[in-house]
């Protein structure tokens, strides 16, 4: 039997414990909560020709009351109106699904085949994928405007090939498909890697028993393999899908005057129109309407489990 003093050790709070828990939230704290806060009280501010570019200022404590009369909604209430910034929403999220699911479609079998590969193999596929992380991502999007644009090297290509002609080009560049050309070659490792991780855990002697069985590789793949690898396939889609809804550098410098995506709606407010409320209200609603989703998926997966 362990001794009193064992015991008391035992249950006696380790502050190395306490400190793996409080990190964490601390940096929740410090690099979302307080930058949201004060995005959230700029939002509720209103446009002024000072320095910061909006009034009221964070005011003294006599001013308290006065300075919570003065906020107000009118800039979220505006963007309800406007259907330019219901347009940039709906156009992000379109393009943030249709690139997600390209990316799928396309990081799915990379993943697969990198997981099939010999355990000897799988390290440098790997650094193959993650190869393009150690080139600028900015550097990386400007050589695509040399692929794609009119006489760049893609026409050139297609016309050493024969598939155009000398005089005919290929008008890709400042559309909707060069958008999705730039954000599906930016955002594939993040696809990959978390399929990848998936897949690589999954126990193939799955696959050998369904074989045994007189079951088809195809039925195999959407009954066994696909099953199992959803946890990769959430968190891929995730992992890029948000970021590319609020994508800017992509549409600005591959897409054309009709690509509207909210980035870039955001991006104009706040260095173009200078108006820091509105901008903010934009970005506020962005937040919402991307973690409300995710944090009601996450709690339905937990009543699941």
């Amino acid at each position: 039997m362990a001794s009193v003093s064992e015991t008391q050790a035992a249950n006696t709070p380790n502050p190395a414990r306490w400190l793996v828990v409080v990190v964490p939230y601390l940096w929740l704290l410090l690099f979302f909560a307080a930058p949201f806060l004060i995005i959230f009280k700029i939002s509720l501010s209103d446009t002024a020709i000072a320095m910061p570019p909006y009034t009221p200022v964070f005011p003294g404590f006599g001013a308290i009351r006065d300075y919570i009369s003065e906020l107000d909604f009118e800039n979220y209430l505006f963007l309800t109106e406007d259907p330019l910034y219901i347009k940039a929403y709906l156009s992000s999220l379109r393009i943030a699904v249709i690139s997600t699911f390209l990316l799928l479609l396309i990081g799915y079998p990379m993943a697969l085949a990198m997981a099939r590969a010999p355990s000897s193999l799988r390290p440098t596929l790997v650094m193959l994928v993650i190869l393009p992380f150690w080139t600028s991502f900015l550097i990386r999007v400007y050589a695509w405007i040399g692929i794609l644009k009119p006489d760049g090297l893609l026409t050139l290509l297609l016309q050493t090939t024969g598939l155009l002609e000398p005089n005919e080009q290929i008008q890709i560049f400042r559309t909707d498909i060069a958008v999705f050309i730039g954000i599906v070659y930016s955002y594939l490792p993040f696809m990959v890697l978390p399929l990848y991780s998936a897949l690589e855990k999954m126990d193939n002697t799955l696959l050998e028993a369904a074989s045994d069985l007189g079951c088809p590789p195809w039925k195999a793949f959407w009954k066994i393999t696909f099953p199992l690898s959803l946890p990769g396939v959430i968190a891929g889609s995730m992992i890029c899908f948000i970021p590319i809804t609020g994508e800017f550098v992509i549409p600005d410098l591959l897409g054309g005057a009709d690509t509207l995506m909210i980035g870039k709606t955001l991006w104009t407010e706040f260095f173009g129109n200078r108006d820091w409320p509105l901008a903010s209200a934009v970005a506020v609603v962005l937040l919402i309407m991307l973690v409300v989703p995710i944090a009601i998926f996450q709690n339905q997966q937990k009543k699941v489990v």
